[in-house]
């Protein structure tokens, strides 16, 4: 404990340095990083190979793998992401509104960091970067505990960010990881209330569960994605097959992946054997309700487990509903308030959809994939929020702060 007591008080001092640092040196800083990330590929390469092979000899399914996976294209999309956060207009100090009021004050609502973020996530060592240069760029210091299997790979980036950022003279402890990744340290971490701000879980629902119901500094809960896609009586064959396909298989691992598919009865003999097919031509094992199994035999007669899991693998559930509105229901009874998709040709069906689904991201004609905060414009994410407190959806930069009031008299005192 008292060496993570440590890392809150460099990370509070790091974090006062950041909040006065010019955004002119923070983008100077994150181009510098961008730079290092590309120039230690080897490095940050052989260190990933450490966590796949530790991940394949304790038997980690492939579609896991694939999220620890770190390749030269991964790397050089890291850097890229780096340059577009780099790019971003600096909301520190952005003053959203001002008014006077009837003492003539002028009171004025501005951006200000939110100080010190811890984020505890697993697998994906993107995640590392995405979390450091947000934070950086907004002026917060970050303590980040990743996944132990991808302890060589989240070493190795998180040394080069402390170089890179000690380069462009900035605090190195800025950015901090902890070396222990065990449940013990996690759990500290979750109450180190005199030095960490705020909290952010990304990661299974287990995580995320175990933070909500230990975690004494405050929340922001990032959610899994149960999500599904919905096609319309109304929908183009194609179109509607081509999104299912990609929002599925396209990398079954991640949280914007689709796990359910729904589609209407009068469109389903007709649609589901190319889906189905084109599903399998993915690797997509197939599983549906009697109707589903009824025009398919050979699929797999889902539970009501099905209609709950997600899967983050390549495992497909498919239930035929009557109308939009029972696809509504089935999304608002067991989505997880992700992403969620209908194909449809129809304006007023769409806007009912968009309208009735409780979700962060709601999509017409469109993958459930693109819920991310690169594909929004971000740069980079810190992770996806199903909560409705603070932020929703993909979080960029504007979510990594808070505000504060400024106000200007000229003598005023309240009578």
């Amino acid at each position: 404990m008292s060496s993570l007591i440590q890392m809150g008080k460099q990370a509070k001092a790091a974090s006062f340095i950041l909040g006065q640092a010019k955004t002119k040196a923070k983008n100077e800083a994150l181009q510098a990083l961008a730079t290092a990330l590309m120039a230690n590929t080897d490095i940050i390469l052989a260190a990933n190979e450490k966590d796949l092979a530790t991940a394949s000899d304790n038997g980690v399914r492939d579609a896991m793998l694939d999220r620890l996976r770190l390749t030269s294209q991964r790397i050089k999309d890291m850097a890229e992401a780096v340059k577009k956060v780099a790019a971003l207009a600096d909301p520190i100090g952005e003053v959203v509104h001002m008014w006077k009021n009837e003492a003539d004050l002028t009171i004025g609502k501005q951006r200000v960091p939110l100080g010190v973020i811890g984020i505890i996530y697993e697998s994906r060592p993107n995640v590392t970067v995405d979390a450091a240069v947000l934070c950086f760029k907004t002026g917060n210091a970050t303590i980040l505990r990743g996944g132990s299997e991808a302890f060589h790979s989240n070493l190795a980036l998180v040394k080069v960010i402390r170089e890179s950022l000690s380069a462009s003279d900035f605090p190195a402890d800025a950015v901090q990881i902890l070396e222990d990744t065990s449940r013990e340290t996690a759990q500290q971490l979750m109450k180190l209330n005199a030095y960490l701000d705020v909290l952010i879980p990304r990661g299974s629902a287990r995580l995320i569960q175990a933070v909500l119901e230990n975690a004494t500094v405050p929340v922001i809960e990032t959610g899994t994605g149960n999500c599904h896609v919905y096609i319309d009586k109304e929908a183009q064959q194609e179109m509607a097959t081509k999104i299912i396909v990609n929002a599925k298989a396209s990398r079954p691992s991640v949280c914007n992946a689709a796990e359910t598919l729904l589609i209407h009865e009068a469109v389903s003999g007709d649609f589901l054997p190319t889906i189905i097919a084109r599903l399998r031509a993915e690797n997509v094992e197939v599983r549906g309700d009697k109707h589903v199994v009824a025009i398919s035999p050979d699929v797999i007669l889902a539970t009501e487990l099905d209609w709950e899991t997600e899967y983050a693998d390549y495992i497909l559930a498919i239930k035929v509903v009557s109308d939009v509105d029972e696809a509504i229901h089935h999304i608002n009874t067991y989505g997880t308030k992700h992403s969620e998709a209908i194909v449809t040709d129809n304006y007023f069906t769409s806007q009912k959809f968009l309208q009735q689904v409780d979700a962060a991201a709601v999509y017409v004609n469109a993958s459930t994939r693109f819920t991310d905060g690169f594909e929004f414009g971000f740069g980079a994410e810190i992770g996806i929020s199903t909560q409705k407190l603070h932020a929703r959806g993909p979080m960029g930069l504007n979510e990594l702060t808070s505000t504060k009031y400024i106000i200007y008299g000229e003598g005023q005192i309240r009578e």
